[in-house]
Order: structure tokens, then sequence, then C-alpha cells
């Protein structure tokens, strides 16, 4: 993923959006970025590490869902996050 800080704001559906695959995946996106650059420096916190692959599984299940429920909003949001797929 870039440098650059996720704003998962702007995959809402609509303003009072909390639950749209988008928005989840968004929000998955920048603490799976918080807690990746926390493992940098703290090599040994392994209930982090667990609690990250915890987090990227339950990403993976969302894209995949939203892969199959709406192959656009899939392809506009592995774009704007910048992930590989």
């Amino acid at each position: 993923m870039s440098e650059s800080t996720i704003d998962p704001n702007q995959y809402r559906l609509h303003d009072k959006d909390t639950g749209s695959a988008d928005y989840q995946v968004a929000l998955l996106s920048q603490r799976i970025k918080h807690l990746t650059d926390h493992l940098g420096s703290h090599r040994k916190d392994f209930s982090s590490r667990r609690g990250l692959l915890t987090l990227v599984a339950r990403r993976r299940k969302l894209l995949d869902f939203l892969e199959k429920d709406n192959e656009e909003r899939y392809q506009k949001i592995v774009a704007g996050l910048g992930l590989r797929r």
C-alpha cells in the first residue's frame, strides 16, 4: 500500500453509510495499514500480528462478496485503495 493516508469517507454510498462493503473495506484497510506500521517497529508483538491476520481475512471476505455482487464497485475500491489483486 502507498504512504498516503486512507480516507474511508470517500467510499460511503450515502451520508449515513456505516455498513456497506465498500466502506467496511476502506475502514479495514486503514486499520491494516496502522497495524502494519506498528509491527514494523514492534516485531515481537504477536497478539497484534494475529489481529492483523484476522483483519486481512475479514477484508478478503468482503472483497470476494463485493466482486460477486457488483464488479464495478469492486474495481473502484481495489484501484482506489491500491490493493494488489
